[in-house]
């Protein structure tokens, strides 16, 4: 690693180069980081999390009302999860460098715009193992486009658009701590804000709901769930629940469930319930639109850019920062 920092220290001092020059300088450097100094790793990690949420969860995605929900929030985990460990000890774990590159003529810009293209880089590869494990652990995918022509590369879209929302989240928590462990300790913390202020999985007070428009899992479950026609598949919790009445007995030793579930199985109706339960517990918010897909989408890239341009205006106080 030092021999690469003291290479782009020197290519930095011949002249101040441009822009652009630069950019591509750092980007080499995060590639030859990538290949021989085992930031390749994070990809295996990602197809193993994947992994076990398919096994877990991922059997009842796009299958039944609840399954998706639970399973959305659980691939929107993961890709949050991919994002914050690509990119929170990247920039201050080389924090005393890039100061002095920066007093040797380092645009700040520069070092950004290279962070985010090799992050997309990686994000992008992550969203691909994420679909190509769903693949081979026969998961079921969205099968009706809304915005693009195949309703799988929909898919892989957002969830590289979940990954790289919350990699740049680091990176800009990466901009901030003073230490890889100070990063490493802020990362838990966000995780848990995240999950808990998804807006669907855990219960909020009316109250709190409009802070879980700050979270990127909000907008990514919402985005797969409109994906995968939310509204439209059965809801099969209230069917377990109430068949497990079946053979419970009440006065006179009788059985009263017992008669109607017979009923209901002797005249096929079980399928016609289910879809009248999702009926009643339908949301709004995943409706099968590409207007959600897109107000999601934009909402990702939009806070995308917010955490980008405060990495970078952070970052050009580097040079008063007394740590």
């Amino acid at each position: 690693m030092g021999e690469t920092n003291t290479g782009t220290s020197s290519n930095l001092r011949q002249g101040h180069i441009g822009h652009v020059s630069q950019t591509l300088i750092y980007l080499g450097k995060l590639f030859r980081m990538f290949i021989f100094q085992n930031d390749w790793k994070v990809l295996p990690m990602s197809a193993v999390i994947a992994g076990l949420v398919s096994f877990t969860v991922g059997k009842n995605l796009f299958v039944s009302m609840e399954g998706t929900g639970t399973a959305a929030f659980a691939y929107a985990c993961i890709c949050v999860w991919n994002g914050f460990f690509n990119s929170i000890q990247s920039v201050c774990r080389e924090r005393p460098i890039v100061k002095r590159e920066h007093r040797s003529g380092l645009h700040i810009s520069s070092y950004i715009v290279a962070h985010m293209i090799y992050q997309a880089f990686l994000c992008a590869l992550q969203a691909g193992i994420i679909i190509l494990v769903c693949y081979f652990m026969k998961v079921k995918l969205p099968q009706d486009a809304l915005v693009v022509r195949n309703a799988t590369i929909e898919f892989g879209i957002t969830l590289f658009l979940i990954t790289y929302c919350s990699d740049m989240l680091a990176l800009l928590v990466s901009t901030i701590a003073k230490t890889t462990t100070a990063a490493m300790t802020i990362m838990p913390f966000l995780l848990i804000v995240q999950l808990l202020f998804s807006g669907a999985f855990f219960s909020l007070p009316e109250k709190v709901m409009p802070f879980t428009n700050l979270t990127t899992t909000k907008w990514g479950l919402t985005a797969i769930c409109a994906e995968g026609d939310y509204n439209s598949l059965p809801m099969v919790s209230l069917w377990n629940s109430a068949y497990k009445l079946k053979h419970i007995k009440m006065e006179g030793d009788t059985e009263p469930f017992a008669i109607v579930f017979d009923y209901i199985e002797e005249h096929d109706l079980r399928d016609e319930i289910l879809l009248k339960s999702a009926e009643l517990n339908q949301n709004e918010n995943y409706k099968h639109d590409a207007l959600v897909v897109y107000k999601c989408w934009a909402m990702l890239i939009a806070w995308t850019l917010i955490y980008v341009g405060a990495s970078t205006l952070i970052l050009e106080f580097i040079d008063k920062d007394r740590r």
